[in-house]
C-alpha cells in the first residue's frame, strides 16, 4: 500500500500542484474526474499500475471470504446431443458420483428424456440417455424431473416423470444394480402417486423412504399442492397423505425435507406467492403443521435443502423475487433462521433448479442449470462457510 501511495496522485489545475492521497489509502479513479468544472489529471506511473493490477484478485477474493469454502467449480459435460437441460440431480454411489437430468430439444417436447452421467477418478463420462417417455403404443411424451437416490441397502433408484404436462404426467421408477451402469425397465407408479416430485426423498429410520411430492391440477387457476408420500420397499408399495395446503393461498410445490432433530421434520419449497414456504411435522412425516410463508425470496423457481451431519441446514435457491439469478448457498441452525453463505451466480441468465447432498467425505455437492445448456457441478466445503445474516429477507452486501 506505501508504495502505490507514493506513486500515485493527482495534478490540480486550479492549485497548480501535484496531491498525493492521504498516507495509507488507496485513492479511486473514475470517469467523474473528467467531468469536474476544475478538472484534475490522474498521473499513474507504470509500477503504480503493476501493483493495482496484483490488488484485483484480493480484493476480489476479500469481498467474498466464502469462496474460499469452494473446493471445485465445474461443468459436468462440454458438449452434448442435446440442445437443452435442465432439473439435475446428484447421489453419490459405491463407485462415485453420478448425475441425472432431463435434455432435449426443449422442455416438454417428445424428444425430451433422461440423461445420466458418471464419474471416475474425479472426471465425469460422457452422458447417455437412461429412459425416455416412450409408451407402449409408440407414443413418446417428455421426460421431467429426474430423481436419484441411493438407499442404505439395495439397488439405485431413479425417479422421473413423463407425459404433456405436469397436470398430466405419471410417475417412473428404474433401478440399477450396478451403480447407474444398466438400469431396468421402468415401472410406473400407482394413480396419484408421482413419487420424489423434483427433489431427492429422505431415508427414515425404519426403512422407509419418504418423498416430498406436489401435484398441479388443470384448471386455472391451478392448484399447486403438497403431499408426502411413502414407499418401505423402495418403490414397490406406496402410502401418501392428504394435501397438506389448498393450493390457492400457498401455492406450492416441490418440497425438500430436512431434519431438524428427534421426530421432527421441516419442508421448504417453491411458491407462486414470490417467497418459500416451510412446513413442519412432530411425528415422522405421518402429520403435518399448517404450511406458511417464509421471509426468503423466491422467483416461482426450483430449489433444494439438505441436513447436514453436523445438524446445520443448507439451502440452495434464488434469492430475488423475479428471475433466476443470483444463486445462493444459505444455511441454518434450525431451518427458520437462515444466514447468508455463498453466491454461486450472480451474471444475467438462468441459474436454476439446484439439487444438493453431502457425500460421506463431508463435502457439499451442488448441481443446477447453467443458461439452460450445461450442468454446473460445485463442490463446497461446509467448515469453511463464512455466514452473514439475512435480516428482512435482504441478503447481505
Amino acid at each position: 500500500m506505501a508504495v502505490v501511495a507514493q506513486r500515485i496522485g493527482w495534478f490540480d489545475d486550479a492549485a497548480s500542484r501535484f496531491v498525493l492521497p492521504a498516507a495509507g489509502k488507496l485513492p479511486v479513479v473514475s470517469l467523474q474526474l473528467f467531468r469536474m468544472k476544475t478538472p484534475l489529471r490522474p498521473v499513474v506511473t507504470a509500477s503504480a499500475c503493476a501493483v493495482l493490477a496484483s490488488l484485483a484478485p484480493m480484493a476480489r477474493a476479500a469481498a467474498d471470504s466464502s469462496s474460499l469454502s469452494i473446493v471445485k467449480s465445474e461443468f459436468i459435460f462440454e458438449a452434448a446431443p442435446f440442445q437443452s437441460c435442465h432439473a439435475s440431480t446428484i447421489v453419490e454411489t459405491k463407485s462415485g458420483l453420478a448425475a441425472a437430468w432431463f435434455g432435449g430439444t426443449r422442455e416438454g417436447a417428445p424428444d425430451v428424456g433422461i440423461w445420466l452421467a458418471r464419474q471416475f477418478d474425479g472426471k465425469w463420462i460422457a452422458p447417455v440417455e437412461v429412459a425416455n417417455g416412450v409408451r407402449d403404443d409408440g407414443q413418446r411424451f417428455a421426460c421431467f424431473n429426474p430423481v436419484l437416490f441411493q438407499p442404505k441397502s439395495g439397488p439405485l433408484l431413479l425417479f422421473y416423470k413423463a407425459g404433456g404436462h405436469p397436470n398430466g404426467w405419471a410417475g417412473f421408477l428404474k433401478t440399477s444394480a450396478d451403480d447407474g451402469a444398466t438400469w431396468s425397465s421402468a415401472t410406473q407408479l400407482p394413480d396419484g402417486f408421482v413419487g420424489p416430485v423434483k427433489n431427492k426423498p429422505v431415508q427414515m429410520p425404519d426403512g422407509s423412504l419418504l418423498c416430498g411430492s406436489s401435484i398441479e391440477t388443470p384448471e386455472k387457476p391451478s392448484r399447486w399442492r403438497v403431499q408426502f408420500e411413502r414407499t418401505p420397499d423402495h418403490g414397490k408399495t406406496w402410502t401418501k397423505t392428504d394435501f397438506v395446503n389448498d393450493g390457492l393461498t400457498i401455492s406450492a410445490i416441490q418440497p425438500s425435507i430436512l431434519f431438524p432433530g428427534g421426530d421432527k421434520l421441516l419442508a421448504i419449497g417453491r411458491t407462486r406467492q414470490s417467497r418459500l414456504f416451510r412446513i413442519g411435522s412432530d411425528d415422522a412425516g405421518k402429520t403435518w403443521s399448517e404450511m406458511t410463508l417464509t421471509e426468503l425470496p423466491n422467483p416461482n423457481s426450483g430449489t433444494d435443502a439438505v441436513t447436514l451431519k453436523d445438524g446445520r441446514q443448507v439451502l440452495i435457491y434464488n434469492h430475488t423475487a423475479k428471475g433466476r439469478s443470483p444463486l445462493n448457498v444459505a444455511v441454518s441452525i434450525d431451518g427458520a433462521t437462515w444466514q447468508a453463505a455463498l453466491v454461486l451466480e450472480s451474471e444475467p441468465g438462468e441459474y436454476s433448479y439446484p439439487a444438493v447432498i453431502q457425500t460421506s467425505d463431508g463435502l457439499v455437492h451442488i448441481t443446477y442449470t447453467w443458461k439452460r445448456q450445461r450442468i454446473k457441478h460445485v463442490v463446497v466445503d461446509p467448515t469453511k462457510l463464512a455466514l452473514k445474516p439475512i435480516a428482512n429477507g435482504a441478503w447481505p452486501e
